[in-house]
C-alpha cells in the first residue's frame, strides 16, 4: 500500500491476486502473465511442478528462470548434440585418471549439478592413485590449492583454449571407427579447429603452447580422462561454444560413456526418452524481443526488462517470482528494477521479503526446506547425477510458523482464484482441491497432503512409498553409474547419433575470428570475474548476524594492477562498465592472474526492506555492471555475460556518500 506494507489474510490476498490475473489475462492474453523461477524451486519436487502447472493453466509461455544466469548454455548445447537438454555428462570421479577442470571451483560449489559430498577428498584421491588434475582458471582457487596443478587463463578466453585442446587431440589421432559409430560431424569439427594452434590461441589465453600440449598428452595417455567446466565458463561470452567443444573433446577422445571418463546418469525414469516422447522441455518457441529460441521451455532473463518495457502484443504486465531474487541476480539489475516498478502485478513467493519482494505488490510467505517433507528433484531423482546414486526422503523437522504455506498449496489456490485449472486439467484441480480438505490439522494452514503426493511420485516410478524410503535416513543406494549405456542407447536425436557439428553452433562459431581479434587488440584491459563464498549460497543465507561482518564485499586485485591504478590495499575504488559503476574497497590478492579483478556476487542488499540484517550491510551488487538486452546476451543459450567482462578500475572520485559508495543505484559515478 504505497510505501508501507500491510498484513492481509490469505483469503483476501488470493482473491485480489486472482481478480487481477483474470483481468490482465482477459485484456491482454495469457502471455502477458510471466513467471520467474529461481534456484530455490529446484531443491524440491512439488514446488516447480505446481508452479509450472499454474503457468500452463493460464496458457502462458512466458517463463523465465535463473538458468540463464549460470547454466542454460549446458542445456541448450545438450539439446543440440544429444537431443535432450538434461542429458548432462559428468566426470566419473572414482575412476578418472586425468581431470581438467576449467572455470569451476568444486571445493566451494560442491560440484554444481553433480552431488559430491567431499570434493577435496575426491580430487586428492585422483592424485593418490597416480592420476593428474589440472585446474584452468584466472584465479588460484580453493580447488587449485587443494589438489592438482593450477594453470592461469585470461578471463573469457576459454573457447580458444578448447579449440586448441581439441585440435591437438585430433592431430594425435582418435578412434574414428568408434566416433563414426556413435556420432556424426567429425570432418566439420576438424575444419573448425584446424586454424587454432596452441601458439595462436596463447596470444589471448596466455597459456604457453607447451603447457597446453602437456595437458593434452596427459589427457591422451590416461586410462580414463575428462574435461569439466562450470559457471566460470558458462557465464562468459562464449559459454555455449566452449561447452560444446568440451563435450566433443570428451567424445572423440573415447572418454564419453566409459568408466573413468564422463558418464550420463540414470534417474528413476529415462527422462530423455520421456521428454522426447511428450515434448517436455523441448518447445521451440521464440521470444517476442530478440527472437531467442526457448531453452528448457523458458526465455532469457536478460530480456525480461525489455519484455516488460516494450509495448505490443504479449507485453509482460504481471510477474510471479517463485524461489528467486532477480533484482540481485540478473544482469543490469538497476534497469530491471525500473521495469518491475512498471508492472501491473508483481507477486513473490519466498521465505523473506528480499530485494524483489520489496517492490512487489504481494509477498506470499512459504515454508522453508526444514518445514516440509520432500524428495530431491531433477539432478538426483530424474538424472542420477550423484557420485554414489541414492534416493532419499526427508521429513519436516520444524512445524511451519505463523501463516506460511507450501508453494504447491499456494499455486493450487491461485489457480482456483484465477478461474483456471492446474495444468489446464479440471480433474487435477478438483481432486487436489478435495485432498486439501481431507484432514487439516487444528490450528494449521490448509495444505495439500505433501507426503501422500510424494509417495504417489515414488510409487509411479516403482520406488516404493515415502514411508518406506524414510526407513533409510541416509538414503537408499541405487545402482551405480557404470558407463556404456548412453551412446547408442539413450541419445535421443532423431538418428540416435551424437551431433558433433549442429548447424546452430557452427553458425555461431563463425564469429570467433572477430572475437579473437577483439581480444588481441585489448591485451591490457582489466577483466572482472565473479566468485562466491563458502559461507553463502549465491545470494542466500545473508540475513544472519555473522554475515554482517565484515559487512561488505571487496574488489580483489593483483598488486601489479593496483600499482598501475594508483591503488593501495584497502583504498576505495570506482569500478565501471558501459552499463553502470559501483564503489567499494579493494584488497590485494596475488592468487589472481594479472589483468584480472574479482568481485564476490550476492551482495547489495540495501533495498531489501525485509532483510533486517542484510540491508544494513554496504556491499555492492556486481550484476549492476553487466549488460542485458538482446545485444548483451549470448545468442545460443540466451545467457547474460556475468563474468570475464571488461571493466575500468580507478581511485574513487567525488563525494563518498553511502548511496554512491554502495553502488545500489546503478548510476554512473564518473
Amino acid at each position: 500500500m504505497g510505501d508501507r506494507w500491510e498484513r492481509v489474510g490469505w483469503d483476501g490476498a488470493l482473491r485480489e491476486i486472482g481478480a487481477k490475473v483474470r483481468q490482465i489475462r482477459a485484456d491482454h492474453g495469457p502471455d502477458s502473465i510471466a513467471m520467474y523461477v529461481g534456484t530455490a524451486a529446484g531443491f524440491g519436487v512439488l514446488h516447480p511442478a505446481f508452479a509450472q502447472g499454474f503457468l500452463t493453466g493460464l496458457g502462458s509461455k512466458s517463463m523465465y528462470s535463473s538458468s540463464t544466469q549460470d547454466c542454460a548454455n549446458k542445456f541448450a548445447v545438450a539439446r543440440e548434440i544429444y537431443g535432450f537438454p538434461f542429458s548432462q555428462p559428468f566426470p566419473d570421479l572414482e575412476r578418472v585418471n586425468c581431470l581438467v577442470i576449467v572455470g569451476a571451483n568444486p571445493i566451494i560449489s560442491k560440484w554444481s549439478f553433480l552431488q559430491v559430498p567431499n570434493p577435496a577428498r575426491a580430487l586428492q584421491a585422483i592424485e593418490a592413485r597416480g592420476g593428474q588434475v589440472f585446474v584452468v582458471d584466472p584465479r588460484r582457487t580453493e580447488t587449485a590449492r587443494a589438489a592438482g596443478e593450477h594453470v592461469f587463463i585470461r578471463p573469457d578466453t576459454d573457447v580458444f583454449f578448447y579449440l586448441s585442446f581439441l585440435r591437438e587431440l585430433l592431430a594425435g589421432g582418435v578412434d574414428e571407427e568408434r566416433v563414426r559409430l556413435h556420432a556424426k560431424g567429425l570432418e566439420e569439427i576438424r575444419a573448425l579447429c584446424a586454424p587454432w594452434t596452441p601458439e595462436r590461441t596463447a596470444e589471448v589465453t596466455r597459456i604457453p603452447p607447451e603447457k597446453l600440449r602437456e595437458m593434452v598428452a596427459a589427457f591422451r595417455a590416461a586410462d580414463g580422462a575428462a574435461l569439466y567446466s562450470s559457471t566460470g565458463v558458462n557465464m562468459g561470452s562464449n559459454g555455449s561454444l566452449a561447452f560444446w567443444l568440451q563435450e566433443v573433446a570428451n567424445l572423440v577422445s573415447g572418454n564419453l560413456d566409459r568408466p573413468g571418463g564422463t558418464l550420463v546418469g540414470n534417474g528413476v525414469i529415462d527422462f530423455a526418452a520421456f521428454g522426447k516422447k511428450t515434448g517436455t522441455l523441448m518447445r521451440s518457441d521464440r521470444s517476442r524481443v530478440g527472437d531467442f529460441l526457448s531453452v528448457n521451455d523458458g526465455f532469457p532473463g536478460g530480456i525480461l526488462a525489455d519484455e516488460i518495457l516494450t509495448p505490443g502484443d504479449r507485453q509482460v504486465r504481471a510477474l510471479f517470482v517463485t524461489g528467486g531474487n532477480p533484482l540481485l541476480t540478473m544482469a543490469n539489475a538497476g534497469r530491471l528494477r525500473k521495469a518491475f516498478e512498471k508492472l501491473e502485478l508483481l507477486v513473490t513467493l519466498d521465505i523473506f521479503r528480499n530485494e524483489t519482494g520489496s517492490v512487489a505488490h504481494y509477498v506470499l510467505p512459504c515454508t522453508s526446506p526444514l518445514e516440509r517433507p520432500d524428495l530431491p528433484f531433477v539432478f538426483p531423482l530424474m538424472l542420477g547425477m550423484q557420485e554414489h546414486p541414492y534416493l532419499q526422503a526427508t521429513e519436516a523437522i520444524l512445524p511451519p510458523p505463523g501463516d506460511v504455506r507450501d508453494e504447491a498449496t499456494i499455486y493450487l489456490d491461485l489457480c482456483r482464484e484465477s478461474g483456471i485449472s492446474l495444468f489446464g486439467s479440471r480433474v487435477a484441480q478438483t481432486v487436489l482441491g478435495a485432498l486439501k480438505k481431507v484432514a487439516p490439522r487444528p490450528g494449521s494452514q490448509p495444505a495439500l497432503p505433501q507426503r501422500l503426493l510424494l509417495s504417489a511420485i515414488l510409487r509411479a516410478t516403482r520406488q516404493g512409498s515415502f514411508r518406506s524410503l524414510l526407513r533409510s535416513p541416509h538414503g537408499r543406494l541405487r545402482a551405480p553409474n557404470r558407463g556404456g549405456d548412453f551412446l547408442g542407447a539413450r541419445v535421443v536425436t532423431d538418428d540416435r547419433l551424437v551431433d558433433l557439428a549442429p548447424r546452430r553452433l557452427l553458425d555461431q562459431a563463425a564469429k570467433l575470428e572477430e572475437d579473437f581479434e577483439r581480444e588481441r587488440s585489448h591485451p591490457d584491459q582489466l577483466k572482472l570475474v565473479t566468485r562466491r563464498a563458502v559461507t553463502t549460497h549465491n545470494s542466500w543465507t545473508h540475513n544472519i548476524e555473522t554475515f554482517a561482518s565484515p559487512g561488505t564485499n571487496v574488489l580483489y586485485i593483483h598488486p601489479e594492477d593496483a600499482a598501475r591504478a594508483g591503488l593501495t590495499d584497502g583504498a576505495i575504488a570506482d569500478v565501471s562498465t558501459r552499463v553502470a559503476a559501483v564503489r567499494l574497497p579493494v584488497k590485494f590478492l596475488s592468487d589472481l592472474m594479472p589483468g584480472t579483478v574479482a568481485l564476490p556476487h550476492g551482495w547489495g542488499h540495501q533495498h531489501a526492506t525485509g532483510l533486517t540484517v542484510a540491508s544494513r550491510t554496504s556491499g555492492v551488487n556486481v550484476n549492476l555492471l553487466a549488460a542485458d538486452g538482446p545485444d548483451g546476451i549470448e545468442r545460443v543459450s540466451g545467457m547474460a555475460h556475468l563474468t570475464g567482462f571488461p571493466v575500468e578500475v580507478r581511485q574513487a572520485r567525488g563525494p563518498r556518500d553511502e548511496r554512491s559508495w554502495s553502488g545500489i543505484s546503478g548510476d554512473s559515478l564518473m
